[in-house]
């Protein structure tokens, strides 16, 4: 059963990306963030969707035998739905895909992976009006946003990424979902653009360098817990 049980209510949820840990050593740093992580975010590019090859079904299996934290795939690849159950069996809570992937692969992935019990997200690059996910918010727990380009580190957030947050929180406002979708910011995640982000209607930030070069790992979350906390 899916460990997924994130709501937008009350404190910024915290993701932590594997793909900032030490890739010589991710079990070890899973054992050391799960303390304090909300989540884990394993971000899967194919080099065609996004520049890069990234995590693989094999190595999210290793690693889940580490912790009892989330993980949430994102699949930035091509024919998002053939690897669906893939992904499931190697132990993701939740799995999101690309809107841009076309809308007959997107419907075909979602379902697949809610007949699995896993919780299904849409994702959108930075060139993608907000619009494009209306037609799947009924069936997903999470939208993710990119505030950079796909597969790209160290990226300062977009100018736009905070009026596209806004749009879609606007979106799940207007449908009566607000409560039921989680809005999750991606890149650009810095200690000055968390609070921005969060003031926009992001309810969850993927931390990468921001959590592993943190001098202070207790602070650090408790500092992002506390940014905007509902009381």
């Amino acid at each position: 059963m899916s460990r997924w049980n994130v709501k937008p209510d009350g404190c910024l949820v915290a993701e932590v990306s594997l793909w900032s840990a030490d890739l010589a050593n991710l079990a070890r740093d899973v054992e050391r963030l799960s303390p304090y992580a909300d989540a884990f975010h394993l971000d899967v590019a194919d080099a065609h969707f996004a520049p890069d090859l990234l995590f693989f079904p094999d190595l999210v299996a290793a690693l889940r035998s580490h912790t009892e934290r989330p993980f949430h795939v994102h699949l930035m690849i091509e024919k998002p739905a053939k690897m669906v159950d893939r992904f499931v069996e190697a132990g993701a809570d939740l799995i999101t895909v690309h809107c841009e992937t076309g809308r007959l692969d997107v419907r075909e992935a979602i379902s697949r992976i809610r007949t699995h019990d896993c919780a299904a997200g849409v994702a959108l690059r930075l060139e993608t009006p907000v619009s494009a996910v209306e037609p799947y918010l009924q069936q997903v727990s999470a939208v993710l946003l990119l505030g950079t380009m796909p597969g790209v580190k160290g990226r300062e957030l977009a100018s736009e990424a905070c009026g596209r947050i806004r749009s879609l929180a606007g979106l799940l406002e207007r449908d009566g979902l607000r409560s039921q979708v989680v809005i999750v910011a991606d890149g650009g995640i810095r200690s000055h653009t968390v609070p921005q982000l969060r003031e926009a209607g992001a309810d969850a930030i993927v931390a990468g360098s921001l959590v592993f070069q943190a001098e202070d790992l207790t602070k650090t979350f408790a500092w992002l817990r506390s940014v905007g906390a509902k009381p």
